[in-house]
């Protein structure tokens, strides 16, 4: 996999990742930035919620769940000194359709924290992962 970061101004970064999809990534105006996009910490926070949720979902049309509709939200905490790691991330999924098994969903979570979810597991060596989850039936 590659990928390419280029300067724009200030502290504004325009990624180009291999598939040739972009996005523009900036600080905060207190750091010198323009609030442009993202900055690159959650960045990192939206790539673990995105990697578990394709996870998540796969799993679940798996095994036949009539999923409607899936999110989840993620809260992060980070260390108060440089580096400012992540030292707790909390990912809880809403998962909502007809006729919604929570134990398919409890697996699907599962499976993609232990096994599938190269971005969360990554992050898991620095931060606490925790994980949970709702069913909201149609």
């Amino acid at each position: 996999m590659k990928a390419r970061v280029k300067w724009i101004e200030g502290i504004a970064f325009v990624g180009e990742a291999e598939s040739g999809h972009a996005v523009v990534m900036d600080g905060a105006p207190a750091a010198g930035g323009r609030n442009l996009g993202p900055r690159p910490m959650e960045m990192l926070l939206l790539g673990a919620g995105g990697c578990s949720s394709i996870d998540v979902i796969m799993i679940l049309k798996k095994s036949r769940q009539a999923v409607s509709d899936c999110y989840v939200e993620l809260e992060a905490e980070r260390a108060e000194t440089d580096p400012k790691v992540f030292t707790k991330i909390h990912m809880h999924f809403v998962v909502k359709g007809k006729d919604i098994k929570p134990e398919a969903v409890e697996k699907a979570v599962k499976l993609s924290a232990e096994k599938y979810c190269s971005a969360s597991i990554m992050l898991g060596a620095t931060a606490e992962m925790t994980h949970d989850f709702e069913v909201i039936q149609e």
